[in-house]
């Protein structure tokens, strides 16, 4: 998709305002080379203040990368391009974050065991004289797991630092039995509509 333009962003200074390797690895993966920078914001935004759970974690997004891109400008390193994102798990209308504990991981897994959730993830691409926000979401169906699968999980480790307890792209993608949506969202960044996003602001350059 981005082809067409691809020649205008390898020359662009993008920033990923996070620390995740996965997300990362999917920008790479279509050719745009991308520099990762943790945001420092402090994600406290209160849930019961927006109207709906994508206008949330499109928020949250736009403040990691106003965070970033105001520290860079500060150290005289301004970036063409940053692109904050944010995911979350939802089920029975309440939103599960990363677990603060493995008894919180035990609970999350066992909540979503043999059921239906709504993973969403909001986007921002802020560029010099544009920002575009959106949301994708995507429902998950987990089998039935049971105590010593969802411990044997837990004590891989690979719950904690994951909204929900569990990563789609790792060991925790043995508990899905089908995604309904877009697989990228689940994993923490669109790519069809991020794509889409960034061709549509380049295309006249």
């Amino acid at each position: 998709m981005l082809q067409p333009v691809m020649h205008v962003l390898k020359q662009k200074n993008i920033i990923l305002a996070s620390g995740s390797p996965r997300r990362k690895e999917l920008i790479e993966n279509i050719g745009l080379k991308v520099g990762l920078c943790p945001s420092l914001f402090e994600e406290n935004l209160d849930l019961k203040s927006f109207k709906s759970f994508s206008e949330f974690v499109e928020e949250t997004a736009l403040q990691k990368a106003l965070e970033v891109e105001n520290r860079l400008i500060g150290q005289g390193k301004a970036p063409d391009i940053v692109i904050g994102a944010d995911t979350m798990v939802t089920l029975d209308g309440e939103m599960f974050g990363k677990p603060t504990t493995k008894a919180d991981a035990f609970q999350m897994l066992s909540r979503l065991s043999g059921r239906g959730h709504t993973v969403y993830t909001g986007v921002v691409v802020k560029a010099k004289n544009e920002t575009v926000k959106f949301t994708e979401k995507t429902d998950v169906i987990f089998g039935k797991l049971n105590e010593d699968q969802i411990n044997g999980y837990i004590a891989t480790g690979e719950s904690m630092d994951k909204a929900g307890g569990y990563g789609i792209q790792g060991v925790g993608g043995t508990f899905v039995e089908r995604v309904e949506g877009d697989y990228f969202t689940v994993v923490g960044l669109p790519l069809y509509r991020l794509c889409a996003v960034l061709y549509d602001m380049h295309k006249h350059l």
